[in-house]
């Protein structure tokens, strides 16, 4: 005969306990609270006015808290703006020049031909331009130190280089036939009126100097004859060729 399986035992009802706590209904929920309770035990309501004002209070900060917080956020936010305008207009010239250099390094130059050639003093034979023809067998002829010839140009460009051919002609036989300049100031106008003064040495040697600029905006170009070589009584100045490149 086998064993009996046993039975669990009941688990038996507890009896809920009444609330004995006496004392004034909590205006909110109507649980009853001990006299000396401040908050609701069910519900935390203020039992009593200072409670009440000290519980207003204590929104009122955590309020100005968050009324702080979003103010300063603003602050900072508009702090963040200004910063980023003066950085960019105290940056802005060199990263406008970066840029330029950049695209001048990418870019093919072009030659561009003055619209006019004048010049402060020349030879009735060697006029200034002569000095931007295009050709080797003819130059602007000066009697001394001193003049400039200034090429004007019909609109603004962005002047890459210009390229300097000395002398009387690129014929090394007839080179030195004339004193030749030796340093020239190149000066450039662009068309809001700023000039801008290049001091270029020259080679005394046939063939064209290259000197390499970047300028925007030019509006015309002054060449000042500085110095001279091989002058003497019986010559005067010869400057070849002055040829302009600018940016496409």
């Amino acid at each position: 005969m086998l064993p009996a399986r046993p039975v669990a035992a009941r688990p038996k009802a507890s009896t809920v306990q009444a609330d004995t706590v006496e004392g004034p209904p909590c205006p909110t929920c109507g649980t009853p609270n001990p006299p000396d309770h401040r908050f609701c035990r069910r519900c935390a309501t203020p039992l009593t006015p200072e409670s009440a004002a000290h519980a207003d209070r204590k929104r009122r900060r955590w309020s100005w808290h968050g009324d702080r917080s979003r103010w300063l956020r603003a602050l900072v936010a508009l702090l963040v703006v200004i910063a980023i305008v003066v950085l960019g207009v105290v940056l802005y010239p060199q990263l406008d020049n970066a840029v330029q250099d950049m695209r001048d390094r990418l870019a093919t130059p072009a030659a561009i031909a003055p619209q006019t050639v004048t010049a402060t003093a020349a030879l009735p034979d060697h006029p200034a331009q002569a000095a931007a023809d295009g050709l080797s067998n003819r130059y602007w002829g000066t009697p001394s130190p001193g003049a400039t010839a200034t090429f004007t140009f019909a609109d603004p460009f962005r002047l890459l280089s210009v390229v300097i051919h000395t002398g009387p002609t690129a014929e090394r036989d007839h080179f030195t036939d004339q004193a030749r300049p030796t340093a020239v100031d190149l000066i450039t106008t662009s068309s809001d009126g700023t000039t801008r003064t290049t001091p270029i040495a020259l080679s005394d040697e046939p063939g064209p100097q290259r000197t390499d600029l970047g300028i925007s905006d030019v509006v015309e170009v002054r060449l000042h004859i500085r110095s001279t070589t091989a002058q003497t009584p019986n010559t005067h100045i010869a400057l070849g060729e002055v040829e302009f490149f600018r940016r496409p």
